[in-house]
């Protein structure tokens, strides 16, 4: 009932589903003036863009049936059709883009190295079991086309954490991870030099087994994710900033925005996610405002694995971004086969 002057919207990707419960009860707030502020307009596809415009600007992009038919199939078919630009000019005078070079230039230098781990022979052998089991699974059919996507995506995540350690896929079998003996180096050495780090990774039980490993090599570390109370979250962030733990472990999602963490001039990045936007929403927690020294960022990548595929998607998803809010030809969302086609290497 109460209608507000200003509704302000921060880290506005949050309604980027149209058909969520958050989504749909934030459309119900009444105000004369609507401002949403986000780092990742699109993170996966541009029905994420049309969410957050029905709410900003109710009825400038039509329906959500009407705008995947004008400009999501349009754009499928040919990624130069002329309802490219038409999107750019409609949403055009509404939208402000800010890139962080332009409005920060008093940044300290980033730097972001791809660290290539290599896996045992155990190891590699059981990821290239676990992948030709995805590839027979898929070929045995039987699954809807309409839900073909759904299960590929499930097995694609089931490679990503067998590359993350192989205990997340066969525990059984005991087998050490390669890349968790190169995340204990690393740190290691960074501690030794007296540099902090921020740890992120989109796994929570991943986190659990690297907490472990901390714990039995006298590592400390400060930890949060989804399940973290905002207490014991807003406790955290204040011990790491004021010198407690040599590490913070973070779930990518409870963890990538919404908070300063200057005090570590690293960021390691565990499992590659799809959209590096994502990324680097999570590495701008500690190369932000207020940061002083150089920040380096690594991302740790098995040799061979999934992940090695999943970096070379992220050029096709920041022209995607580019395409509809910059200047760059649009690039083709990702289709079935294509996932597939990552499955099978």
């Amino acid at each position: 009932e109460i209608r507000f002057a200003t509704l302000v919207l921060d880290e506005a990707q949050a309604v980027k589903n149209a058909q969520a419960q958050r989504t749909l009860a934030v459309r119900q707030i009444q105000a004369d003036a609507r401002i949403a502020t986000t780092g990742t307009p699109i993170e996966n596809h541009l029905g994420e863009l049309w969410s957050l415009m029905r709410i900003l600007n109710p009825g400038l992009l039509g329906s959500q049936d009407r705008f995947s038919k004008r400009f999501i199939a349009a754009l499928e078919r040919d990624s130069r059709a002329p309802e490219r630009d038409t999107l750019r000019r409609l949403i055009g005078p509404f939208l402000l883009r800010r890139l962080k070079s332009q409005v920060l230039d008093e940044l300290p230098p980033r730097t972001e190295i791809v660290v290539t781990v290599e896996p045992g022979a155990e190891e590699a052998a059981l990821l290239a079991a676990v992948r030709r089991q995805a590839v027979e699974r898929l070929a045995q059919g039987g699954v809807a086309e309409e839900s073909k996507r759904f299960h590929v995506l499930a097995e694609l995540t089931r490679l990503r954490r067998a590359a993350c350690h192989p205990r997340l896929v066969a525990p059984e079998f005991k087998l050490a991870g390669a890349k968790l003996e190169q995340l204990l180096e690393l740190v290691q050495e960074l501690k030794e030099n007296h540099h902090r780090a921020l740890v992120f990774s989109q796994f929570t039980d991943y986190l659990a087994i690297v907490r472990e490993a901390f714990d039995a090599h006298g590592i400390s570390y400060q930890y949060l994710d989804g399940g973290t109370s905002i207490k014991a979250r807003e406790s955290a962030v204040r011990d790491f900033q004021n010198g407690s733990g040599d590490v913070f472990l973070l779930s990518l999602k409870a963890g990538g925005v919404g908070l300063n963490l200057t005090a570590a001039d690293y960021v390691i990045h565990l499992d590659p996610w799809w959209n590096p936007a994502v990324e680097q929403q999570a590495t701008d927690r500690a190369h932000r405002i207020g940061q002083t020294r150089p920040v380096t960022v690594y991302k740790l990548v098995v040799k061979g694995s999934i992940e090695e595929q999943i970096l070379s998607l992220h050029g096709a998803k920041r022209e995607l971004v580019d395409s509809v809010l910059g200047e760059q030809e649009m690039s083709q969302p990702i289709s079935v086969e294509e996932l597939v086609g990552l499955l099978q290497g």
